[in-house]
């Protein structure tokens, strides 16, 4: 069900009609660059990446191991499409987060923008956090960013979960540190402005 309800979302709209597009994920590229260091080589995912232009802004500032997971083919579609000769350098998922078996201790950064707050069940959140515990390296950093207590209680027709800094931070569990959390005020198409949250979380070593 929630497979379907994406590609539909994705096969009759174009990436630059939903609420949550943005031309950039400034902020998102900035945690990226502060979690890497700069090494352009640290493995990082991009979870429900999509049609996002982040792969494209990664690619482009020389990151070189890069994957996106994404729960619709034509969402990832779309971004191969965008990319062209440039798509053969990023590892393609697609999959449901909450069900995928990643690779364990495989990445130094995982990133989120708009994925979690659409998991309203507790069972799903939960195995998103051991998603995230098994598939990050010890010391590795978590990237999220979900809608902010005064954002939206609905998106793309489904209800979501609201957060600030700290409920985020207790839904990963004490494993990990809050390094930093920002608020954003993201402009949608439509001329809306929805409340983000973003934290930049690190697994304990």
């Amino acid at each position: 069900m929630r497979q379907q309800h994406w590609e539909n979302v994705y096969q009759t709209k174009g990436p630059e009609s939903v609420s949550w597009f943005r031309p950039h994920l400034e902020t998102s590229l900035a945690f990226i660059a502060h979690a890497t260091g700069g090494n352009l080589s640290a493995p990082i995912i991009d979870v429900g990446g999509g049609a996002s232009t982040l792969v494209d802004d990664l690619v482009n500032c020389g990151y070189e191991n890069v994957t996106v997971l994404d729960i619709s083919q034509s969402a990832l579609e779309l971004a191969q499409t965008r990319l062209a000769a440039a798509a053969g350098v990023v590892r393609w998922l697609n999959a449901d987060v909450v069900q995928a078996e990643l690779p364990a201790q495989a990445f130094d950064v995982w990133h989120d923008r708009a994925v979690f707050h659409f998991l309203t069940a507790p069972e799903d959140r939960k195995r998103y956090a051991s998603n995230v515990i098994r598939s990050l390296r010890p010391g590795g950093h978590a990237i999220m960013s979900t809608f902010g207590p005064e954002g939206p209680p609905k998106c793309s027709g489904l209800d979501v979960m609201r957060y600030d800094a700290a409920s985020l931070h207790g839904e990963l569990g004490a494993g990990f540190r809050l390094l930093e959390s920002t608020v954003e005020f993201h402009n949608t198409p439509f001329g809306a402005t929805q409340q983000f949250v973003y934290c930049h979380l690190m697994l304990a070593p």
